[in-house]
């Protein structure tokens, strides 16, 4: 059977489209196993001062209490950007069954790109992952960000 990610990937562009001018575009959605949002955030780096606020996190966070746990076993993260080591780490921390991504981020991607954190056998939870979930679009979004402000730089 092969879900439809599309509809949680577009809520995620969503709240990705929600971020203050000075922070890059990424959202991040929490979705139950019927499609149903637990969570949503978006960066908040340069907003907060806080370089922890990553939409990954800050979701994981929100789901986390909503759930009144951090095991976030069950639930899918998905997000516009392939998550960096700081994020995969939180994945796979959080114990989230599916981490489901956009754009990969072939400068800090830590779900296949430039590392593969999230499938490490060497750790005791892998979530499964599924890449290029409206990659067009998350990618198109990131890229005009970054040639409206910094010239067409890195991703994060």
């Amino acid at each position: 059977m092969t879900v439809d990610y599309a509809p949680a990937m577009r809520l995620a562009l969503d709240a990705a489209s929600s971020v203050a001018l000075e922070d890059v575009p990424v959202g991040a959605v929490v979705v139950d196993d019927g499609g149903v949002v637990v969570a949503s955030a978006a960066n908040r780096r340069e907003a907060s001062a806080d370089p922890t606020a990553h939409a990954e996190v800050l979701a994981l966070r929100a789901a986390a209490a909503a759930r009144g746990s951090w095991r976030l076993d069950g639930l899918t993260l998905v997000v516009t950007l392939e998550p960096c080591a700081m994020c995969a780490g939180a994945a796979v921390l959080s114990r989230v069954s599916r981490l489901v991504y956009g754009a990969a981020d072939p400068k800090a991607g830590a779900a296949g790109s430039l590392w593969d954190l999230v499938r490490d056998r060497r750790l005791n939870h892998r979530p499964e992952v599924v890449s290029g979930v409206l990659a067009e679009e998350c990618g198109r979004v990131l890229r005009d960000w970054f040639e409206t402000r910094r010239g067409g730089a890195a991703l994060r």
